[in-house]
């Protein structure tokens, strides 16, 4: 009975969050772009998937995905020999990648580049630097000398990649960071500080999600320096049509499986890691097992309700909105329109939901949900507005990806190195299925109509989502940490008030 009311309270969450995107993409459809009934049919569908999943989702990940990521890594921070969690990294950080649906759906949208070497360089990328990121906290290493130093590094690398690879690279270190990667590796981060005792070990909690999301970026790029493609044209995605709601529902009838076998393979590696490692240390007893176990197939029936609406029912509504918008004469709309779908669609992340529990547990409520969501939403918002202005103009990503990094690697010298790490994963876990299911159809279907170069300007949306959290949480952590100075400060200037007066009536 209470995993049912807990359920019941994710639902109801769910439908909050995803209410808001429903209504805009609503009140579109029947004003300045209008949409096909049977894409309307389809996104309906899908919202109602979307709203269930997300429900299934969240419940099952805080009932085992966060459990088995602490317990292994606290297990992992008790090894004698620092080499074996260093192994263990490297291989869990290329299994989760490899399956992480996200990446698949940016893998198929890429041309010239066959999907698998592309799954494989991304997913070494990851797990190359969830070893960096292991490597980081056995030896204390502040985290912004870290991002300081590989950021210099992919910049650097962007002056001989191929201009049609770097918004793709750049967009790749955002969709491997999904809702598999994000709960288990920020859990296996919380588990392995939480052996610590020392001042930093809360702090030192974040920041391998933010790793983890270089790691894609330099493997791209490099990538896209020795195998030079020179066929990078975008062929666009045909969109069915419907006819009766009939044919809308056995769209996603036929998906549901497809979905369901992709899901299976992509948890089947982190459920056979599970089996190993409660065989080895019975860290579980049976009651949290049965728990674990529960959650474990809430998470699954959860994705793959979640990706089966995101895929079938938002990809094609979102093409239609921005190819609608951009072939008006309003078409300058899709800037401020653009802005407001970016700020709402934020909350209907499976990811940013369990990052800003996690945050507002670790910090025992001193960074709270509602600031978090604040911040992400203001950043999001941005990062599309600024995407569709880029897709009208014609203006390279560079331009703002530079200034953008500048500000916020420059930000990491002064807020609280727990506002760092939330802020970088924050980056990557915004930028999820949402983001590459809706808002990348958007710009497609956008640049497309305008007759831009997809590869070059549609691509880079989800880089830029990536980017502007990284700039708001960091500025939301300077304002609180001057308001404890101020705060301090007036305490001690009272304190001082009164001991004047004490020795005045002395």
């Amino acid at each position: 009975m209470r995993y049912k009311e807990q359920l019941f309270e994710k639902v109801y969450e769910s439908v909050a969050s995803v209410l808001p995107i429903t209504v805009i993409v609503l009140l579109l459809c029947i004003t300045i772009a209008p949409m096909t009934p049977g894409v309307l049919t389809l996104f309906l569908f899908g919202a109602v998937l979307l709203v269930v999943g997300m429900g299934f989702f969240t419940l099952g990940a805080e009932m085992s995905m966060i459990p088995m990521g602490e317990g292994i890594g606290a297990q992992m921070s008790k090894a004698k020999k620092v080499l074996i969690p260093l192994i263990i990294c490297l291989f869990l950080g290329i299994i989760i990648t490899m399956a992480e649906p996200d990446l698949q759906v940016l893998a198929q949208q890429v041309p010239s580049i066959p999907n698998m070497t592309l799954i494989l360089t991304v997913a070494v990328g990851v797990g190359i630097f969830l070893v960096i990121a292991e490597a980081r906290m056995l030896l204390k290493i502040p985290l912004s000398y870290l991002l300081l130093g590989f950021y210099v590094i992919v910049f650097g690398l962007t002056y001989f990649a191929p201009n049609s690879f770097i918004a793709v690279a750049f967009d790749s270190g955002g969709v491997t960071t999904g809702p598999i990667t994000v709960p288990f590796i920020m859990a296996l981060g919380i588990g392995m500080a939480s052996v610590r005792s020392d001042k930093n070990s809360t702090g030192d909690s974040f920041g391998l999600i933010a790793l983890c999301s270089i790691g894609p970026i330099l493997a791209v790029l490099i990538l896209g320096i020795t195998y030079r493609p020179e066929d990078t044209v975008y062929t666009p995605v045909v969109i069915t049509e419907l006819k009766t709601t009939r044919d809308a529902a056995r769209e996603f009838a036929r998906a549901l499986p497809h979905y369901a076998e992709e899901v299976a393979v992509a948890l089947a590696p982190i459920a056979a890691l599970f089996v190993i490692f409660q065989l080895i240390f019975r860290r579980f007893h049976s009651r949290h097992l049965i728990r674990v176990v529960s959650g474990f197939v809430y998470t699954y029936l959860g994705l793959v309700l979640f990706l089966t609406g995101v895929n079938v029912g938002f990809m094609p509504a979102g093409q239609y909105i921005g190819s609608s918008m951009a072939s008006g004469t309003l078409r300058w709309l899709l800037v401020p329109i653009g802005m407001v779908i970016g700020y709402f669609i934020v909350k209907a992340e499976p990811a940013v939901q369990v990052l800003t529990k996690q945050v507002e547990d670790v910090t025992n409520g001193a960074v709270t949900r509602r600031s978090i969501y604040l911040s992400l939403s203001i950043g999001i918002a941005f990062s599309v507005g600024l995407s569709m202005f880029r897709i009208l103009t014609g203006i390279s990503i560079m331009w703002f990806l530079i200034p953008g990094y500048a500000v916020a690697l420059a930000l990491t010298f002064f807020v609280p190195q727990i506002y760092t790490g939330i802020a970088f994963d924050s980056g990557g876990v915004a930028s999820g299925p949402m983001t590459a299911t809706f808002l990348l159809p958007l710009a497609m279907g956008a640049c497309e109509a305008l007759g831009g170069n997809i590869m070059e300007d549609a691509f880079g949306m989800v880089a830029m989502v990536a980017m502007t959290p990284l700039c708001t949480i960091q500025v939301l952590g300077l304002l609180g940490s001057l308001k404890m100075k101020a705060k301090r400060r007036r305490l001690q200037e009272q304190l001082k008030d009164m001991e004047d007066t004490i020795i005045y009536f002395d």
